[in-house]
């Protein structure tokens, strides 16, 4: 269980926030306000559980916090609100989708004996309010990030995070991942997990290895990015601090992380900004398209385990129980498919005897299917995706600024993103804060002048 430092370091967050967007710009605190508390503060179950109010815990808080500053001290530059017209669809969605879903889960589900509770008014209003408290981060980097000042100090500060966590996380690689236990009195997830290759694999303060490996390939890619538009001296630097977290990537032991990393540098290094942002379009089509895409037998699953196989038989296994499951948890999302089963368990599969939960939810998609149906779903990749979906289509319109040079790895980190999200569930407060920043900065081009519409001059004379 947590220890008192756990819930003091918690309850200070609010605080330290408060002095962060006194003595910084707006921008910097925001950021750190949301990065600092993801890369420090104890994760689950440390958490303040009030009636009638989802969890507290080390991403909704600092959120909350970082709002309700924002909202009493920081003079707002931009509405709230997305103004695209499909961006407040989603929005709208994502927040009240799980009232449809409460409405329609009015009964309890019996596995044998074991029951699950119904659904009722106190969970309809913790879930609308987890689900509001879940979206600021996306609404405040809109709101204030969306900028060249904004984004590029959100890349400085991710490649900064990264560098600064490679400290613990080599002590962790060396003498085993129980900085959490130390500190906060716990180990928040399974220690067996952290072993891999005859070695450890860091965890820190986060969720998992895996949320680790992918924090690890967002510094690194921003650190690409930044050499992008740096003079030679700072090219340097940047293009070492980017070599030098690959090879702490490597020391994470996350294949699929590697696979990303190796994927995204050359990618962010070398190619033009729109070619990117193309790639990165595509990415997210083809992620938000997946569940559709493996009920239809198009996705080569025999080919992918194959493969897998080849570089590491225990990975493989890895990836097949996962993929099992994902087809036992569709077969029961698809009873309820609109809006799904909600909270409490009822998307997952009880022993009937001793009501332990038999299957395990690790995608984010099949989470969100199996608790707030396709509706829930689509809202929320779709909210991720719309960023680069807009960038795609109004990319041109963006100019040769240089923040311009950013936006092309950064809609690369929101695809591989959700590509992540379909064997794991690292949807992160880093998300979101990329996503608002890039959606402003899309919407800000919607209504530029396209420069293919810009006259040239003749390059003729009439003769008369």
């Amino acid at each position: 269980m947590p220890n008192a430092l756990a819930y003091l370091m918690l309850a200070a967050w609010p605080l330290i926030t408060l002095v962060m967007f006194r003595r910084w710009p707006i921008e910097r605190a925001l950021i750190w306000s949301l990065l600092g508390a993801y890369m420090v503060l104890p994760p689950p179950p440390a958490a303040f559980d009030f009636p009638l109010m989802p969890p507290l815990t080390k991403e909704s808080l600092p959120s909350l916090a970082t709002f309700v500053i924002c909202l009493i001290h920081a003079k707002a530059r931009a509405p709230l609100l997305p103004q695209t017209l499909p961006a407040r669809f989603l929005i709208a969605l994502f927040i009240l989708s799980p009232v449809a879903t409460v409405l329609t889960n009015g009964e309890p589900v019996f596995y044998g004996r074991i029951g699950l509770p119904a659904l009722g008014l106190k969970d309809m209003v913790a879930l609308v309010l987890l689900q509001a408290i879940l979206l600021l981060p996306f609404l405040l980097a809109r709101q204030h990030l969306a900028t060249p000042k904004g984004l590029r100090e959100l890349v400085v500060a991710l490649m900064l995070g990264g560098l600064i966590y490679s400290l613990p996380m080599l002590l962790e690689v060396r003498l085993s991942p129980q900085l959490n236990i130390w500190i906060y009195g716990y180990f928040q997830h399974s220690f067996e997990q952290m072993m891999r290759s005859g070695g450890f694999r860091p965890i820190v303060f986060m969720y998992h290895g895996l949320w680790v490996a992918f924090f690890t390939v967002m510094a690194m890619t921003c650190a690409i990015a930044l050499a992008r538009e740096a003079d030679v001296r700072r090219r340097i630097f940047y293009l070492l601090a980017a070599l030098y977290l690959g090879g702490v990537l490597v020391l994470c032991k996350s294949l699929g992380s590697l696979i990303y990393g190796v994927y995204l540098a050359p990618l962010a290094l070398f190619l033009p900004t729109r070619m990117q942002i193309r790639i990165a379009g595509v990415m997210a089509v083809v992620a938000i398209a997946y569940p559709v895409l493996k009920g239809a037998g198009l996705i080569p699953v025999d080919w992918i385990l194959e493969q897998a196989a080849k570089v590491d038989p225990e990975r493989a296994n890895s990836l097949r129980f996962r993929l099992d499951n994902e087809d036992i948890l569709m077969e029961r999302a698809l009873e309820k498919p609109l809006f799904g089963w909600g909270s409490w368990g009822r998307n997952h599969i009880l022993n009937p005897i001793t009501g332990v939960i038999e299957t395990v939810t690790d995608g984010r998609w099949i989470i969100l299917i199996g608790i707030f149906g396709w509706v829930g779903y689509l809202a929320e990749f779709g909210l991720v995706a719309l960023p680069v979906l807009m960038l795609w289509v109004y990319g041109r319109r963006l100019g040769d600024a240089a923040h311009v040079r950013l936006i092309g790895p950064v809609a690369l980190l929101l695809a591989i993103n959700l590509i992540d999200m379909l064997p794991n569930a690292t949807l992160t407060p880093l998300t979101w804060l990329f996503a608002g920043a890039v959606l402003g900065l899309a919407e800000t081009a919607r209504h530029q002048r396209p420069e293919t519409s810009r006259r040239r001059p003749l390059g003729w004379r009439p003769i008369m």
